[in-house]
């Protein structure tokens, strides 16, 4: 049920190990989708908007937790490659008792400056409360979030990506039918949404554990496994939280862009919102190969196989350019008949934007390529604080648009927020990764 990366063609095990990530984001990204499709259709724009304008700080939230998840899983994929399945397990055990006592504390921290954020966004009076009721509810269901990002995480780290796929699909397929249910059915308005999401999470978790019970043997933990062992808390620690701490510097770019957004009415909030939601599903693609590399980064570098890493780049780099050729072919074609899944067709004014913003964001598709396949590279590579200075990178290209130029030109400069963010991370990431390269010949002697 393992996979290992670091032997074989990197080509065909990077496209082999990142269809079945790609599926699963597309499915992620289609009950997001659907969310707001539901939302906007019925239960109208300012819904729509009041939603939307969660994004980014559902994303500096959500994102964080993602990110820690993500980076406690890298020690463990190290320790496969190296094939010492002893302290792989003593790390299963370990980062489960980390997580228990961070999503505790995290959790009651967002839900009680939940109304804060969103003043501090500067979320219109017209749809704060709808707002409000969303991302509350999505805060409070962060333990259930955790639990599937960090099971799927180890799961992945062990080669196999596609069983989490599985679990993603049918809660996917769940949360459109909670979905109808709940603002439909049962009238619920936007807190149906959020609920809907929780409910699909907690689904996709209990089969990880289950499927992990009775499948891997490698993963049954003994009494031993689960002493405390204060070392591997400071592994996983900088290896995790320098990973979410990226995703979260990354996002107060967007908090601050949301800010901006937010500024210029409630009808360009709704067709930001329905961009992003567009442009996250189109972007899917670079998310699997980014996965890919952080799994295929961290076996490499513990069966001590470095040139393989500069092959993995290459393959990943290849892919994600031609996917970004035919992505912009289609939005550029096709754009506003996606918006229109979002808004009727009477809304002419935001469909225009959404048409706008998403030629423009699919447009600069090659330097997020980068973005990914390089940052990822990195963490799985072990020198995860890197990543918190490309997200600082981000943070500064997006702050810079939202704060300067916004003011000046409106609409036109949200739409390049992303673009500049990208390409000054890129700026950073390229030449860390030679220097990360180099740093781990030196250590490895090789």
């Amino acid at each position: 049920m393992t996979k290992d990366l670091t032997e074989g063609s990197p080509f065909k095990l990077i496209v082999g190990f990142s269809l079945p990530l790609l599926l699963g984001n597309l499915f992620q990204q289609f009950y997001s989708v659907v969310d707001t499709v539901i939302v906007g259709k019925f239960l109208g724009v300012e819904s729509l908007a009041g939603v939307g304008s969660t994004g980014a700080v559902n994303f500096l939230i959500i994102g964080f937790c993602m990110g820690v998840g993500n980076g406690f899983a890298l020690p463990i994929a190290n320790k496969f490659g190296a094939k010492d399945y002893k302290t792989l397990r003593q790390y299963v055990a370990s980062s489960i008792q980390l997580s228990v006592a961070f999503v505790l504390f995290f959790t009651v921290v967002t839900v009680v400056l939940c109304r804060p954020l969103l003043r501090l966004m500067q979320t219109p009076d017209n749809i704060i409360e709808q707002a409000d009721s969303y991302i509350r509810i999505i805060f409070a269901g962060i333990p259930i979030l955790f639990m599937y990002n960090l099971l799927a995480s180890i799961i992945r780290s062990l080669g196999d990506s596609k069983t989490p796929v599985y679990f993603l699909i049918v809660s996917s397929l769940l949360n459109i039918v909670l979905d109808l249910f709940f603002i439909v059915g049962l009238k619920t308005g936007v807190r149906g949404a959020g609920f809907a999401t929780v409910i699909s999470q907690l689904v996709s978790g209990i089969l990880c554990i289950l499927y992990m019970q009775k499948h891997y043997e490698i993963l049954h933990l003994s009494k031993d496994d689960w002493k405390i062992r204060t070392h591997h808390f400071y592994v996983l620690s900088s290896m995790g939280f320098p990973m979410g701490l990226q995703y979260s510097i990354t996002a107060i770019g967007s908090v601050i862009l949301q800010a901006s957004v937010n500024s210029l009415g409630s009808d360009t909030v709704a067709a930001v919102a329905a961009t992003f939601k567009i442009s996250l599903f189109f972007c899917c693609p670079f998310d699997a190969l980014g996965a890919t590399m952080a799994t295929f980064g961290g076996q490499n570098t513990g069966a001590q196989k470095l040139e393989r890493l500069k092959s993995g780049l290459r393959a990943s780099s290849l892919i994600g350019f031609s996917y970004a050729f035919v992505a912009f072919i289609v939005l550029f074609l096709f754009g506003r008949n996606l918006g229109m899944l979002f808004v009727d067709s009477s809304e002419v004014l935001i469909l225009d934007q959404i048409h706008t913003f998403l030629i423009i964001l699919s447009a600069f598709y090659i330097p997020l390529v980068l973005v990914n396949v390089f940052r990822f590279m990195i963490q799985g590579m072990g020198f995860s604080s890197f990543a918190v200075f490309a997200g600082v990178f981000e943070l500064i290209g997006r702050a810079v648009v939202a704060i300067i130029f916004i003011p000046i030109w409106g609409f036109t400069a949200v739409c390049f927020a992303s673009p500049v963010a990208w390409i000054l991370a890129d700026c950073f990431l390229v030449p860390a990764f030679l220097y990360s390269f180099k740093k781990l010949k030196r250590q490895q002697n090789i």
